[in-house]
């Protein structure tokens, strides 16, 4: 039987965060390098691809501080809150076209799909996505592509909607068996490893040991308007407990091969296991 799997491309990873609207192609080529593979060595995998907004959507969005929805001071300001939204859709747009792009000519066979197009919000979170599309793309043998986006929301205008959240309402939808995120660094630690050397990974997160987990994490690193690795990790540990037997596997897409493990289902000593 076949199985489905939801694989997140962080921004820190696809982007350089410090750098307004800087792409790493290359690391884009390497990880779509590693999608095809893992693709071809297993017949039955079906796969959603999902990425962040990076160095692109994020910096705008900080920008006109979107991710508050309309600022409600006067018209002026209203005009330039809608203007933000509209900036904001315009850049993860732009990253999501080079990503897809670079990602066939790696010949992984991904569709894009717009966020924005459907999805509906209700005081920033997303109660509306439609996944329909998206099914018949995975009956095709074809790898629908989605990505942090822009939506309208009832109460405050418009939203800011992360890829997790938009991972959280597929994954309610079409029932995958595991979710994988390819961030900068190689799972949850209970310090930031990229500064302090002696920071220890968790291994996994269950419901043993969730409370000391919540206490220690942290912010992301650049630009992050849709709550850093915090917010990240708290929601697909709400999924898991939600859906098991599903497990969400957060790995380095930084170092070369974890990504293709992770799909591989070869878990070994990588990253950090939810479940």
């Amino acid at each position: 039987m076949s199985e489905l799997v939801l694989l997140k491309l962080g921004g820190s990873v696809i982007t350089d965060k410090s750098q307004p609207f800087a792409a790493r192609e290359d690391t884009i080529r390497r990880l779509g390098r590693e999608i095809r593979e893992a693709l071809e060595d297993q017949p039955d995998l079906r796969l959603v691809l999902g990425h962040g907004s990076g160095s692109f959507g994020h910096v705008v969005a900080q920008k006109y501080r979107t991710h508050e929805g309309v600022v409600d001071t006067d018209e002026a300001h209203r005009q330039e809150s809608w203007r933000g939204f509209a900036e904001t859709a315009a850049a993860a747009a732009r990253l999501n076209r080079l990503v897809a792009e670079l990602l066939l000519e790696e010949n992984v066979p991904v569709v894009s799909y717009q966020p924005s197009a459907s999805a509906r919000c209700r005081r920033g979170q997303l109660m509306y996505f439609d996944t329909h599309p998206m099914k018949q793309a995975l009956e095709a043998d074809l790898v629908p592509l989605v990505y942090g986006d822009v939506a309208v929301d009832a109460v405050q205008g418009f939203a800011i909607i992360s890829t997790e959240q938009i991972f959280d309402n597929i994954a309610r939808e079409l029932q995958p068996t595991r979710i994988i995120l390819a961030g900068i660094v190689d799972g949850v630690y209970d310090g930031d490893p990229l500064t302090n050397s002696e920071a220890t990974r968790y291994e996994e997160i269950t419901q043993d040991n969730w409370g000391e987990v919540e206490i220690t994490l942290g912010g992301s690193h650049g630009t992050d308007v849709t709550g850093g690795m915090f917010s990240k990790v708290r929601d697909m540990y709400h999924l898991a407990l939600a859906q098991p037997p599903l497990q969400v596997h957060i790995v380095s897409g930084e170092i070369s091969g974890h990504v293709n493990s992770a799909l591989s289902g070869s878990d070994g000593d990588i990253g950090t296991l939810i479940c």
